[in-house]
C-alpha cells in the first residue's frame, strides 16, 4: 500500500493542485518562521541585465547601481537592526539585476542574501549569491507573487520586461487600494521609466489621482534611492513599535 502524499504519480496529477498549491504557502512559510524573516526589501527587474557589457543608453550601470544599493540596505539593517527585525534583500533568485541586489547584499551580510525563485524553462537559475537556506523555487507565479507581497516593505525595480512590469503594477494596485499597507517604492533608471510609461497621462485622462503619483519616486541615483528607502524604513519600524 502507498499512502498518498508518498504516491508521486497522485502528486503530479491535476487533483493533487490544491495540494501543491498549500505546499508552496506553509513551506515557506515554515521556512521563514524558523529563520526569523518577517519582512524584506524587494528588488526586482530583468533577468538579461548582464554585469559590465555595457552602459545602458542613459548612461547608467544598472547591474552596479542594484548591487551597491543592495549592499547599503543590508549595510544599515545589519547595523541597526537585530533578530527578525531586520530587512532581508530578496529577488526573484535569478540572473541579472536580481544577481546584481543579492550579490551586494551577499557581500555585506550573507544571511540576509534570498530568492524566491520560479520553474521556467529559460533565464531563470539560482544566482549563485543566496542564503541556501533562503533559496526557495516555486512552480506557481501567483504563490510566488504572494510571498513577496507579504514580506515587502520595501520595492526597488530597475527596468525590466513583461514581467517587472507586472509585478510592479500589481503592487501599485494593491497599495492604491489599501489591500496592501503604503511601502516605499522606487523606480530606477528615470529615462527608461519616464519614456516607457507617462504616468501624468493616467492623472490627465482621470484614471488615476494626483496623489497616487506619490505611491513612487523616480530616480537614477543610489544616493537619493537609498535615503528615500531608510526615510520610510524608519517610519516602518515606528509603527511597528508602537
Amino acid at each position: 500500500m502507498t499512502k498518498a502524499f508518498n504516491d508521486p504519480e497522485f502528486m503530479a496529477s491535476h487533483d493533487a493542485q490544491p495540494v501543491r498549491i498549500m505546499a508552496e504557502y506553509f513551506h515557506p512559510m515554515a521556512q521563514f518562521e524558523r529563520l526569523g524573516v518577517r519582512r524584506a526589501v524587494i528588488f526586482f527587474g530583468s533577468a538579461r541585465t548582464r554585469r559590465s557589457v555595457a552602459r545602458t543608453p542613459d548612461g547608467v550601470d544598472y547591474y552596479e547601481a542594484a548591487r551597491e544599493l543592495a549592499a547599503r540596505v543590508a549595510r544599515w539593517t545589519t547595523e541597526t537592526h537585530t533578530g527578525d527585525d531586520r530587512f532581508f534583500v530578496c529577488t526573484g533568485g535569478g540572473p541579472g539585476i536580481m544577481e546584481a541586489s543579492n550579490r551586494g547584499a551577499c557581500e555585506v551580510n550573507p544571511e540576509l542574501s534570498m530568492g524566491l525563485n520560479i520553474a521556467l524553462p529559460f533565464e531563470q537559475h539560482s544566482n549563485g549569491y543566496l542564503n541556501k537556506q533562503l533559496d526557495l523555487e516555486f512552480h506557481y507565479f501567483f504563490m510566488r507573487k504572494f510571498w513577496f507581497l507579504n514580506l515587502a516593505s520595501g520595492l526597488v525595480i530597475f527596468p525590466g520586461g513583461f514581467g517587472t512590469m507586472d509585478e510592479l503594477f500589481e503592487v501599485l494596485t494593491l497599495v492604491q487600494t489599501g489591500k496592501k499597507s503604503q511601502i516605499p517604492v522606487v523606480l530606477f533608471g528615470r529615462r527608461f521609466w519616464e519614456r516607457l510609461v507617462d504616468f501624468e497621462l493616467f492623472v490627465e485622462q482621470g484614471l488615476i489621482l494626483a496623489e497616487d503619483l506619490d505611491l513612487f519616486r523616480i530616480t537614477e541615483d543610489v544616493d537619493s534611492a537609498f535615503e528615500f528607502l531608510q526615510a520610510r524604513l524608519a517610519v516602518v519600524d515606528e509603527a511597528t513599535r508602537r
